[in-house]
């Protein structure tokens, strides 16, 4: 049997996006492959403080704030590795190689070092993924004040749309879809339908986005490069992982105006539902961009959100 080995792992980032990989030395398992910087958690350790440890030792540098992102499991012939990676945003001192052959700085979209060590490579996916999602409501605003929403909030940066509104007429969810689908692509933003594998095919989107009542009847995940689900329970995220999608969303986590008289299930809830998951989540409900440094705080990815994206008003 596999020992089995708790890993704390840190996506280290500049301000330009930015993350620091490391060569594995000659006299390591896997010499030569690249991974991101970390090391294992001790007996009686949290993670995060063998996160905070690892730095120093291993390249000189002080974490001042980390954020617990996404946990991941691999079988490698000599241990079952489980890994907990941290987004560390905040750190000084200059990167050493203390223990590495070689340290680079990488683009998620372009890494230009390999080959990754096997445990790792999925969290460049992960990390392509923009940090927040407009969704559209062209039902209620109408398609042409989405269109024209969607055309400023592309030109302000964002990168990431879901395209929901499922109450439209067919023939308006089609136009509305290949409209937005072109404006993403000519931005460079990922574009996913929700609920539609057949529309989202025939629009050439990025994805499709599940309905959390639709997770539960799949066996396989759908066949898109995006693919990610609406969860409510640990149980709709379980079984997101299970089918290996890229992202969640959870919530809503704060009143909105779409679960109108709920509370909101609240940032700890969000926290302790979230936690060790394999895929990047999302937290959605009453959000706007002001709350983002507190939801990757708690374990999100990035914020997803109906109205605020587009303009006043929450998600």
């Amino acid at each position: 049997m596999r020992k089995r080995v708790e890993v704390a792992a840190a996506v280290i980032t500049r301000p330009d996006g930015s993350f620091l990989l490391g060569q594995r030395a000659p006299d390591t398992f896997y010499a030569g492959y690249w991974e991101f910087p970390g090391g294992k958690v001790e007996a009686g350790e949290s993670a995060h403080a063998a996160l905070v440890r690892e730095l120093q030792e291993e390249l000189g540098i002080t974490v001042h704030r980390a954020h617990p992102w996404i946990t991941r499991e691999h079988l490698y012939e000599h241990a079952h590795v489980r890994l907990h990676f941290f987004e560390v945003c905040d750190w000084s001192g200059t990167p050493n190689d203390h223990v590495h052959s070689a340290l680079e700085w990488q683009q998620g979209d372009a890494p230009s070092v390999s080959p990754m060590l096997p445990a790792n490579g999925p969290i460049l996916k992960s990390l392509r993924l923009p940090r927040t999602m407009g969704i559209t409501h062209a039902a209620e605003i109408g398609v042409d004040a989405q269109l024209t929403a969607l055309d400023a909030t592309l030109g302000a940066g964002l990168r990431l749309v879901q395209i929901r509104d499922a109450n439209l007429a067919a023939d308006a969810r089609t136009q509305l879809a290949r409209e937005t689908v072109a404006r993403c692509h000519a931005h460079g933003a990922i574009a996913v339908v929700n609920g539609d594998a057949a529309l989202a095919a025939a629009v050439s989107a990025n994805g499709l986005h599940l309905r959390a009542g639709q997770l539960a009847g799949l066996t396989a995940r759908p066949d898109f490069e995006w693919v990610g689900a609406s969860c409510h329970t640990r149980a709709d995220l379980e079984t997101a992982a299970r089918l290996e999608l890229d992202y969640a969303l959870l919530g809503p986590v704060l009143p909105t105006a779409t679960h109108p008289g709920a509370s909101g299930i609240g940032w700890g809830a969000f926290h302790m539902l979230s936690r060790d998951l394999p895929m990047p989540v999302f937290a959605i409900g009453g959000l706007r961009a002001a709350d983002m440094d507190t939801a990757r705080g708690y374990g999100a990815h990035g914020i997803a959100a109906i109205r605020s994206v587009w303009g006043p008003g929450k998600a």
